[in-house]
């Protein structure tokens, strides 16, 4: 089942990218969900690794203990709206567990989280098991959250019950996070009070005897190994795990990377163009994570703060992208994915001129899309509905008419697209639709009720008409476009 949700095994060339790549984002994805860093499960896996070697010798159980730190996080999209009900802020309040500044309140409430255990390190095994990473790596993932005790989550294992990676993994993590937050002194004292109760004492000690040192380490910049020859992997894993976080999103970034790569090739974009934009679509939403999910389900007017933190989330998705090699182009497409033509998008609020051809698809595929899903603060529209909607904010200036065209052709399954004919940049793709309908004979109502918009912006639209071409009647506006191949 899990294969099928996602990735499935149907995936294009374009679709995939190399494991290791796979694996960062995820752990950014992670990192963002849990209120920290985006780097965090990289310096995790860095001390991971220092401390299994200086155990137990150099070999494979440090890359084994350095998968695990990355995807440790990986399954928190998918318990994400059970903390939002659980803590009131899913993203602050899995900042705060791990930081150990709960409220009491919290603390309390943490009790009931079994469940949402459950749910994370299942989802965590099953995106190891999809990724063919080591049985080593899954069994590590479905226990995550054990303890030494007993005391830990999901099944309550005990020692020597728990896979040793799972105590290497905790451990390293509550250096980095605790040390972060507050202080190393801090840190260490905690940890040797957690000594045989979360991990093994021999353990803690090793931690204890190098942290400072190791922390150290981490300042330094680490030198990016040689890849050997990788497997590749559906980047549709990724789109679906972002996808999680809401209910309400499942499928929503694969769905739109196969609409917006079709409406890329009825406008006869480069296949590389495609596959970037088909890759853009799946992780556009990477930055989503940072966004508690009560700022997503409001179903009125955003507050300016949540707002803010909204407009935010193409910046995230453009900096973690930019450290992932096999993202860096489709990354730096997915950060306009909410630009608009006048301006009004977010993050950078570029206009038109600052918008490439692949910018503008992405931005309405995306919007497209959106229209036709339930969202807590509307139903889905209908197509037609969606159509009308979507060239209405064309005509207001904020999406391309010829991006829009393509979409809903791409959509409807159309094999071609004819507004997609050139006009040598003198009419702008609304114009000569309308051009082309008044032409055949169509009064200024007749077209408005065609297209789905008011007659007023169809006589705007005429009006721009005659002033490009130097006309003033629709006859001699019809024998201009037809000597200069424009209709």
């Amino acid at each position: 089942m899990f294969n099928r949700m996602f990735g499935g095994n149907d995936m294009s060339a374009g679709d995939c990218i190399e494991l290791e790549d796979a694996i960062l984002a995820l752990s950014m994805v992670g990192d963002l969900s849990m209120g920290q860093p985006f780097d965090q499960s990289r310096r995790t896996a860095r001390l991971v690794q220092m401390l299994a070697q200086a155990c137990n010798g150099a070999g494979e159980h440090t890359e084994i203990g350095r998968q695990v730190a990355l995807l440790r996080w990986s399954g928190c999209t998918a318990n994400a709206q059970g903390f939002t009900q659980l803590l009131g802020d899913d993203v602050e309040g899995r900042n705060a567990m791990l930081t150990n500044t709960l409220s009491a309140a919290g603390q309390r409430a943490m009790r009931r989280s079994t469940p949402l255990a459950q749910i994370h390190c299942e989802v965590s095994g099953d995106i190891a098991h999809t990724l063919g990473l080591r049985t080593e790596v899954e069994h590590g993932l479905r226990h995550v959250f054990e303890q030494y005790d007993g005391e830990g989550r999901p099944s309550g294992l005990r020692h020597p019950q728990v896979p040793e990676v799972v105590y290497q993994v905790l451990l390293a993590g509550d250096l980095e996070i605790l040390s972060r937050r507050h202080g190393l002194e801090a840190a260490l004292q905690w940890i040797a009070s957690k000594s045989d109760r979360r991990y093994p004492a021999a353990l803690a000690a090793e931690m204890l005897q190098h942290a400072e040192d190791w922390l150290a380490q981490l300042r330094v910049p680490q030198v990016a190994a040689s890849r050997q020859t990788a497997s590749s992997v559906p980047l549709t894993l990724v789109g679906d795990v972002i996808d999680l976080k809401l209910p309400w999103l499942s499928g929503y970034s694969r769905r739109s990377s196969e609409l917006v790569q079709e409406a890329a090739r009825l406008c006869g974009l480069s296949e590389a163009s495609v596959d970037h934009l088909g890759q853009a679509a799946l992780v556009h939403g990477l930055g989503r994570a940072a966004v508690p999910n009560r700022v997503w389900n409001t179903p009125g007017a955003l507050l300016d703060g949540d707002l803010e933190q909204v407009r935010l989330v193409p910046y995230w998705t453009s900096r973690a992208c930019s450290q992932i090699p096999a993202l860096t182009v489709s990354g730096q497409i997915a950060a306009h994915a909410y630009e608009r033509l006048d301006g009004s998008g977010y993050f950078r609020s570029l206009n038109a001129d600052a918008l490439q051809s692949e910018h503008r698809l992405l931005a309405a595929a995306l919007a497209w899309q959106a229209l036709l899903s339930e969202r807590p603060w509307r139903p889905a529209f209908s197509q037609d509905a969606a159509t009308r909607l979507l060239l209405d904010e064309a005509d207001q200036g904020r999406f391309e008419p010829r991006a829009c065209q393509a979409v809903i052709a791409a959509a409807r399954g159309d094999a071609t697209m004819a507004v997609c004919r050139p006009s040598g940049g003198l009419l702008s793709e609304r114009e000569t639709e309308i051009l082309r309908r008044i032409s055949a004979g169509g009064s200024n109502k007749e077209v408005a009720r065609q297209l789905g918009i008011s007659p007023s912006t169809v006589r705007t639209h005429v009006e721009s008409v005659f002033r490009k071409l130097q006309c003033t009647t629709r006859a001699a506006a019809t024998l201009k476009a037809l000597t200069l191949g424009l209709i």
